[in-house]
């Protein structure tokens, strides 16, 4: 039977090295508002032999998140993998000076999001299905207020999640990755020496290895 997994923020950084290093295993669904970015990461699964289905969406509108999984449901009946990597990197700024946009679309894609996703693939997962998140964990550094605070969040909700279904499934995981030359923390850490930093492919291969769904 064909392996589903679900990759949400897949067109680049994380999300898509988690979805190259699974795509050996699993039939990607790949996720994001770029679309360039996932034709992009097809021809890169294609050439590992691999098949994906491509959902450009946007992870924050309610009806696209419900049509998305209904027809998953349709289609396969079920998830295996959801890898929950899409984030919003709101402009670094202290406490005081954090803009309401920012605040609330933070607060939409690192949150909210995240919350009706897990209400919308706990179905598909079943009891057998996993589910991945991915900390960073910035929350009470000094200007991370709206990436910190709303990132900090969707792990607690995660966390949450884990607790619950520890005797029942799904089994979620929240990992740690190390730090990667991805576009969200060049936006963070302009400065910073990328050469010294873990690639995407290599630290995906490592989180997936350390929970068993792929070899070391």
């Amino acid at each position: 039977m064909t392996q589903i997994a679900l990759i949400t923020g897949a067109s680049r950084g994380l999300g898509a090295a988690i979805a190259l290093a699974l795509a050996p295993t699993h039939h990607i669904v790949a996720v994001a508002r770029t679309i360039g970015g996932l034709e992009e990461l097809d021809d890169r699964i294609r050439a590992l032999g691999g098949t994906a289905t491509l959902a450009p969406m946007d992870v924050t509108v309610d009806e696209a998140m419900a049509t998305l999984c209904r027809g998953i449901h349709d289609r396969w009946g079920k998830v295996d993998v959801w890898a929950h990597a899409a984030i919003h990197a709101a402009p670094l700024t202290p406490a005081q000076m954090i803009d309401a946009r920012d605040w609330d679309k933070s607060m939409s894609i690192n949150l909210e999001a995240a919350r009706r996703l897990i209400a919308y693939v706990a179905p598909l997962l079943g009891t057998s299905g996993r589910a991945l998140f991915f900390d960073d964990p910035h929350g009470g550094e000094k200007f991370f207020g709206s990436y910190g605070t709303s990132k900090a969040a969707q792990i607690a909700l995660a966390r949450s999640w884990a607790a619950e279904t520890v005797k029942t499934g799904p089994k979620v995981s929240v990992l740690e990755p190390r730090p990667m030359p991805t576009a969200t923390r060049a936006r963070f850490f302009p400065g910073e020496d990328r050469e010294t930093l873990t690639p995407t492919a290599d630290e995906a291969k490592r989180l997936l290895a350390d929970i068993g769904l792929v070899s070391a």
